[in-house]
């Protein structure tokens, strides 16, 4: 049991527990105030002394607290050995000797008990007793572990986290059984007071890193934190990019993988999600079936993903510029074609893209709202007979609806909910200077976009890393992704302690030893089957 660093009261002995069991108890409730779930439990201590305990019984598991505290507590003194009527020793004796509780502290301080009651803890007040003893018994009913809904995956983990932070942490502990793991807790939010739990590898994360992570948590300043996403909007570098510089995540498989790299992952109490920082920009397209699938197959799905991640952004762009400015760009038959299905729309390209673009979103906004059974409904209505139908009044040309389509999916392909929010809002002034400009202008955005993504930082790091400033070894994992056993070594622009993550002498998988060995283990393998094939013939 841990005795708690009181701070001295303001006024002396106004804010000190006092002899008096009923004192004690009218000073807490002032504190507390009148709640339907707040529970004052009277009994005998050990059948002589008067005892009361003050507990939210919405916060605490009150079947725990009958077996393991109110039955010790109220039996006979014959029954608990070494009993003592040395009241100044009582709190301790109950603690060392009949309750059942893994967690306690023992506080003096009125003003120290409410914030813990609050928090799930049971305090106890014992009559003649300046000395309150705190049990920590909070038990509060969540959702259990189950597959994350906006990180899905083929081959991988099924588990996501909840929204229990004990539980989320036995999650990394499960998964990242190192003691070099440090998991650093602490309150934020003056009202809220959420448990922020800060992660890292000591052996391999930068201690510039976490102490960077640590300031930055610890200046934030109001009343509650929520969510993961809080905090977020804290601690960014640049809050008014519109690119992501906080990667969040609901997979404990992929923070384990990140905190192995030499990042740091944050946690909050009540949140199923994950940030990990630094967040660069090649992150937020990379899934977990980039590397439990054999790297070849991995490779072919990451770079299909940038394909949508271009068709996202740039492809209503080009539409327009090469309808409006461009169009010796086209073949003759496809311009003849587009010219002949555009007949009868009466907007430019650039406002018919735009309605179309508009109200795609529209129906993507209203179909992430509606329960989950009607909201696949509305989606197939509004792909095949919105759009068909928008094409026969002649709002819109065949070709703009499969632009407008091919747009959509790609931006459903890019992993990261919130970089996919960012090119689809970078989308429409793309769209409005290809309609200006033509050529030009959707070269000038991109160029714009280019610029302000060298610009940025996430904690420090370049968010463009590792392309530039760029190694060669950092590119193993970025556009494609080579054999694990290439992967040596761990990111050098994370600044980490240790960088080895295979032996550098040593193989990585059973290829390179047969290349290495002049095909030894082959012929070795070759004997040892026609060994056993031998013994099996005896």
């Amino acid at each position: 049991m841990q005795k708690q660093q009181s701070c001295p009261p303001s006024a002396p002995g106004t804010d000190s527990l006092s002899h008096s069991l009923t004192g004690n108890l009218k000073s807490l409730l002032n504190l507390l105030g009148q709640s339907g779930d707040l529970v004052v439990r009277d009994f005998l201590l050990f059948g002589k002394y008067q005892a009361s305990m003050v507990f939210f019984s919405s916060m605490v598991s009150q079947e725990q607290i009958q077996e393991h505290i109110l039955k010790p507590l109220m039996a006979r003194p014959s029954g608990h050995p070494g009993f003592t009527d040395n009241l100044a020793d009582m709190v301790h004796y109950i603690w060392n000797t009949a309750v059942q509780v893994t967690q306690g502290t023992t506080e003096q301080l009125i003003s120290f008990l409410p914030p813990a009651i609050v928090k799930g803890e049971l305090v106890l007040l014992i009559e003649g007793v300046n000395e309150a003893l705190l049990l920590d018994m909070r038990q509060i009913d969540m959702r259990g572990v189950e597959q994350p809904q906006t990180e899905q995956v083929i081959r991988g983990p099924r588990e996501g986290y909840v929204e229990k932070l004990e539980n989320n942490l036995a999650l990394l502990r499960y998964r990242l059984q190192s003691t070099d793991f440090r998991i650093e807790i602490s309150p934020l939010g003056t009202r809220t007071q959420s448990r922020v739990a800060l992660c890292y590898l000591d052996s391999v994360a930068d201690p510039q890193l976490v102490a960077e992570a640590m300031h930055r948590i610890s200046i934030i300043d109001t009343d509650s934190i929520i969510d993961a996403g809080y905090i977020e909007q804290f601690i960014e570098d640049q809050p008014l990019s519109p690119f992501p510089q906080v990667q969040s995540t609901e997979r404990p498989d992929k923070t384990v993988a990140a905190l192995l790299e030499g990042r740091v992952a944050i946690l909050v109490d009540g949140s199923p999600f994950a940030l990990v920082v630094p967040a660069l920009f090649n992150q937020f397209f990379q899934t977990v079936d980039d590397y439990t699938e054999r790297f070849i197959m991995g490779s072919l799905i990451r770079l299909i993903r940038l394909v949508a991640l271009s068709f996202s952004l740039f492809f209503p762009a080009i539409y327009v510029s090469v309808i409006s400015f461009n169009p010796e760009l086209m073949p003759t038959d496809f311009a003849v074609a587009i010219s002949g299905g555009r007949a009868g729309v009466p907007f430019p390209a650039v406002i018919e893209v735009l309605i179309m673009e508009v109200s795609m979103e529209v129906l993507r906004e209203a179909t992430i709202r509606l329960p989950q059974m009607i909201g696949g409904a509305l989606s197939i209505v509004g792909v095949l007979v919105i759009g068909q139908a928008a094409v026969a009044a002649g709002l819109a040309s065949p070709i703009t609806v499969v632009i407008v389509a091919l747009t959509t999916i790609g931006s459903f392909a890019t992993p990261a909910y919130n970089a996919a929010i960012a090119l689809r809002m970078l989308r429409f002034p793309l769209i409005i200077l290809a309609g200006m400009f033509g050529m030009y202008g959707g070269m000038i955005g991109t160029i714009l976009i280019i610029n302000h993504l060298l610009f940025l930082e996430s904690f420090g790091v370049p968010y463009m890393s590792p392309f530039i400033p760029g190694k060669w070894r950092d590119w193993k994992d970025t556009l494609v992704r080579v054999p694990l056993w290439w992967m040596r070594r761990r990111p050098s622009f994370l600044h980490i302690q240790d960088s080895s993550r295979l032996p550098a002498s040593t193989p990585g998988a059973y290829a390179d030893q047969i290349l290495q060995q002049g095909g030894e283990a082959d012929e070795h393998s070759k004997a040892d089957h026609n060994a056993a094939s031998g013994s099996r013939d005896q």
